[in-house]
């Protein structure tokens, strides 16, 4: 290896052990996904289940292996 590229390596690694060491010895703060992260996920969850099971019973379709034939518009009301 050629010695300019070695010494490139080794810095690159030296800064990225400084960089390591130091977030390891800052006390960690909870940011707004630590505190609330869980939440939003389950919130979007939730309604993401709600709207399209609503979106699913209102279809009015009926379910099977092959829905050929099985599916017929309502008639349209006015």
């Amino acid at each position: 290896m050629f010695p300019v590229a070695r010494a490139a390596q080794s810095l690159v690694a030296r800064g990225i052990q400084h960089t390591a060491v130091r977030q390891a010895h800052r006390k960690h703060e909870p940011n707004f996904h630590d505190k609330y992260g869980t939440m939003v996920l389950l919130g979007g969850a939730t309604m993401f289940s709600a709207v399209w099971g609503y979106v699913f019973t209102q279809l009015g379709m009926a379910w099977g292996f092959s829905p050929v034939g099985r599916i017929t518009p309502r008639e349209w009301r006015e």
